[in-house]
């Protein structure tokens, strides 16, 4: 590097700063440097591109690809570049066709209308879980006690997973999303999982049940449309996204709320807002502190700038949603705000299929607090709780509360 040539920032960013909020250099490049280059850890330099704008556009171009077997993808760790396998790689890593093919197959599964027929049913597994809370009495891990189990315990009844295995799978599935492990104990846990899987959907096949996996089973892999593996692979994205995302998001969205206790007090006062006050937590606290990864698949222009074919682009979600040409004051947390145009989920094609689920349980888990524990707080102060860095999901590891 020549003495004029500007420096390549390593990615992804240390938070040096407040917790809750991204790292103060996404800032500061989504003002001066919309795309820039980053260095990851094997010397690649992909685009990071951090303005809401550009990152919309750019999910929805057929030209930027999520395909992890093309050259230039940009993998974010050995572990993740050594862990993908044919087996394992599903619609989520896929492009249209295939991607729309495989994605038809699961859409019946989460669409608005069936996800609100199960808000019942969360709401009492939310209370059955609060009655535990309060019986056990305080002190609690909000995490351990409530945040954790309460999506794991929706998804297992979905697939089919029984939930006796939840902390198996809970412990391979953080290793998963681990960027600082090494690549063999990644590869062990996904292969331990897939094996899981792989048996699970045997047991379907000889004896059906009311669930996603048994109906994978018997209206995909049966007709030949799915294999085996591709069943397990498609469980195994589901199963991992279903708790680990959702778990997180309760977390972060709680401690959000008690480090602005205004807005605590206002939800309180009027549980009508907690819908709007989701939106607005998904917005202001992102779980995905890497973004989203693509690669070109031909020349194409980003916000005025060329990227090449085979260059990796990194799309910053959590710089998005605090964008203030998308938001005003976007750092602030506004409960009241219209914050619809945030991307906690994606845009495009790719946006996160379970994102009707994830809300629902989102609103349940959040209206069950503050109905159930108004006076709910936090015992560690901001510096002393333990978040989890260094991973493709963001969050805490526990969260101290009485009520």
């Amino acid at each position: 590097m020549t003495a004029t040539e500007p420096a390549i920032p390593a990615f992804p960013f240390a938070t040096t700063g407040c917790p809750m909020d991204p790292p103060a250099l996404l800032g500061e490049l989504r003002e001066d440097s919309p795309l820039t280059r980053v260095t990851l850890w094997d010397g690649s330099r992909p685009w990071l591109v951090t303005r809401h704008a550009d990152i919309r556009a750019s999910l929805r171009d057929p030209r930027l690809s999520s395909d992890v077997r093309l050259p230039g993808f940009p993998f974010l760790s050995a572990a993740q570049a050594e862990a993908i396998g044919e087996s394992l790689i599903t619609f989520i890593r896929m492009d249209p066709p295939e991607h729309t093919r495989q994605r038809r197959m699961l859409t019946q599964e989460f669409v608005v209308k069936r996800m609100e027929t199960m808000r019942a049913e969360i709401e009492a597994t939310v209370d059955s879980l609060l009655d535990e809370m309060t019986a056990k009495g305080a002190p609690a891990d909000l995490m351990e006690d409530f945040a954790l189990p309460l999506p794991s315990i929706v998804i297992c009844r979905m697939l089919g997973v029984p939930y006796r295995d939840h902390a198996y799978f809970q412990q391979r599935s953080q290793m998963v999303q681990d960027t600082t492990a090494a690549p063999e104990e990644v590869n062990a846990a996904l292969a331990e999982l897939a094996a899981y899987l792989v048996r699970l959907a045997g047991e379907k096949a000889a004896e059906p049940g009311d669930d996603m996996i048994s109906r994978l089973v018997t209206e995909q892999e049966t007709p030949g449309h799915l294999s085996r593996h591709e069943v397990a692979g498609m469980a195994l994205n589901l199963l991992i996204a279903g708790h680990e995302t959702t778990a997180n998001q309760i977390g972060l969205s709680v401690l959000a709320l008690r480090q602005n206790p205004e807005q605590w007090d206002k939800l309180c006062a009027n549980p009508d807002l907690v819908p709007a006050a989701v939106e607005e937590l998904l917005r202001h606290q992102s779980i995905v502190p890497t973004g989203l990864q693509r690669v070109a698949r031909e020349d194409m222009e980003i916000g005025g700038t060329t990227v090449k074919a085979g260059e990796g682009v990194l799309l910053q979600i959590a710089s998005a949603n605090r964008d203030p040409r998308a938001f005003d004051d976007p750092d602030h947390l506004d409960i009241e705000r219209t914050a619809h145009r945030h991307m906690a989920f994606g845009f495009g094609v790719h946006q996160c299929l379970g994102q009707p689920l994830a809300r629902v349980e989102l609103q349940c888990a959040l209206a069950g607090l503050l109905r159930r524990m108004p006076g709910l707080r936090i015992t560690k102060t901001l510096e002393e709780l333990d978040f989890r860095h260094g991973g493709n999901i963001y969050g805490l590891f526990s969260l101290p509360v009485r009520w």
